[in-house]
């Protein structure tokens, strides 16, 4: 299996290493630094809100998180959850932030598993998907013929196309699987969620981008992304809060996916720095190294 990314720095220099495979983005100056979110309420009519690392670490709500919704909503703001977690469905998403005291509404959730399903019918038409998922995953919301390939790695070989969904079940030994199949057969490859960590409460967790980075390093093999920094989630987000890109803050943790995302797509840019993926470190230096600058820079939301 290729080596965990336990540190931010770690995390940091993987992204860049992928950068070529990202988004293009221009950037403006060096960021303001702002005290919290409500401090540039003013600025946009709407905003998209990345849930780990801005609303919740792991199965912990951030503290102040819940009050500056409920302030956000008062002064008459559009909010979206745009978040990259594809190994649950859009009402599963919603049933954990109203269990961690969010009031998100359905309309108000995008995942990256959302955005890919929608698009799997024009990528391969009438395909059958081995997927890569979750334990207890039964696919009801996908509109296609999906296998469980972890159950079934026979799956691998004989699927029309690769969906992965998510890391929480993959080993070394699939991982090994997965790249001989795609070596010996090259078919779609669609990846629903691009991070390549995530905050949890003591941890980084491995998604599903960091595995797939590796088998794109392998394999010259095209590859399906959906989740930021990729540009049909902002659309199908944007679509929701129903306003133009430029009155839409991207609030997020993350240079490489948030705020690279949502700076091609034309949104205003929030760093929550304090609780994601930079919690704890000096944000400046790997802004400046990477050259991502968000409009604003705040502790916490």
């Amino acid at each position: 299996m290729i080596p965990p990314l336990t540190t931010t720095a770690a995390a940091f220099a993987r992204y860049e290493t992928v950068r070529p495979r990202l988004p293009q983005a221009v950037f403006g100056g060096p960021p303001r630094p702002l005290p919290s979110l409500a401090d540039t309420a003013e600025l946009f009519e709407g905003c998209l809100l990345d849930a780990f690392g801005v609303l919740n670490v792991g199965d912990t709500a951030i503290p102040g998180a819940i009050a500056r919704m409920a302030d956000l909503r008062r002064m008459g703001k559009r909010l979206c959850v745009l978040s990259n977690a594809a190994s649950y469905t859009r009402r599963d998403a919603v049933a954990k932030y109203h269990a961690l005291g969010f009031d998100f509404t359905p309309d108000e959730v995008v995942t990256s598993r959302d955005v890919a399903v929608a698009r799997l019918a024009s990528i391969a038409p009438g395909a059958t998907w081995a997927a890569i998922s979750a334990e207890g995953d039964d696919f009801h919301d996908i509109p296609a013929q999906v296998v469980d390939a972890i159950a079934s790695p026979d799956a691998f070989d004989s699927a029309d196309g690769i969906l992965f969904l998510s890391s929480q079940r993959w080993s070394a030994a699939l991982h090994t699987r997965l790249i001989d199949a795609l070596a010996r057969i090259p078919r779609p490859f669609v990846v629903a969620n691009p991070d390549l960590v995530a905050p949890r409460e003591d941890c980084f967790s491995q998604e599903p981008g960091l595995f797939a980075h590796d088998v794109l390093d392998r394999l010259d093999l095209p590859a399906h992304w959906f989740g930021k920094p990729f540009g049909a989630c902002f659309d199908d987000a944007l679509a929701r809060l129903g306003l133009p890109a430029d009155r839409v803050a991207m609030v997020g943790d993350t240079l490489h996916t948030d705020i690279l995302g949502g700076r091609a797509a034309g949104l205003g840019t929030v760093l929550i720095a304090g609780h994601g993926l930079f919690a704890g470190q000096d944000v400046g230096p790997y802004i400046a190294r990477s050259g991502i600058h968000p409009d604003f820079v705040c502790a916490t939301i």
